[in-house]
């Protein structure tokens, strides 16, 4: 009988404890989800949307023009002694000499020479005909700033950025708002903006927004 009631004794009081316990887990687990979830329903934040809008300017790749030296003749695609080849010529980048049957005879001044090799990520090839391709970048698109972040839901933000060209020194000679380009004709102008990238590489900043969606904890640009 004795021994009966101390087991008893002993349940009663271990019951509690369990549930004391039981409770703590709860009160912990919940704590945990909720710390959980408002990280997780943090906004997007400047600093964390930068990088990200950098790398996407960055992954346009640079304005680049293409142009040749040597006998350049008469093609369909119309760059031989062209409007671009006449920029480069009145930039002293190039001399320009008539050839038999429509052709242009390209060659580099010295100072285009030494232009050239100043200009990091120059691409040089020989080509088919026996002229020699380059591929010169002109500019390439820098952030600015973030000029402000708009969350749409929890997971998805619209973040308005500033950005601007950063061009070197032929994209100076390509500038569409420079004295070079500005000496030729409207027609002319258009072309060169329309199809030899001429640009405002020296324009005020542009504006111009992103869409980014956060998955797996992470922000990334949104694939729609």
């Amino acid at each position: 009988m004795f021994e009966a009631e101390v087991e008893m004794e002993r349940r009663s009081s271990f019951l509690p404890l369990t549930l004391m316990l039981c409770l703590v887990a709860v009160i912990v687990g919940l704590a945990g989800y909720v710390i959980f979830q408002a990280r997780g329903g943090t906004a997007l934040s400047a600093q964390q949307a930068r990088p990200i809008v950098s790398a996407a300017l960055q992954g346009h790749g640079p304005a680049v023009i293409h142009f040749r030296t040597g006998l350049v003749k008469p093609s369909a695609d119309g760059q031989f002694g062209d409007v671009n080849y006449r920029l480069l010529e009145k930039a002293g980048i190039v001399k320009l000499a008539k050839a038999p049957h429509g052709a242009v005879l390209v060659s580099l001044t010295p100072d285009g020479s030494r232009l050239l090799s100043t200009v990091p990520d120059l691409k040089k090839a020989n080509e088919k005909d026996g002229t020699i391709g380059y591929d010169i970048p002109l500019a390439q698109r820098q952030l600015v700033g973030i000029a402000a972040i708009e969350m749409n839901g929890v997971n998805n933000a619209t973040v308005e950025y500033t950005w601007k060209w950063q061009p070197n020194q032929f994209g100076d000679v390509f500038d569409a708002g420079g004295p070079l380009v500005r000496s030729f004709n409207l027609w002319e102008r258009e072309t060169l903006i329309n199809k030899y990238e001429a640009d405002f590489y020296h324009a005020n900043a542009t504006k111009s927004t992103l869409t980014l969606v956060r998955s797996g904890g992470e922000w990334k640009i949104s694939a729609q």
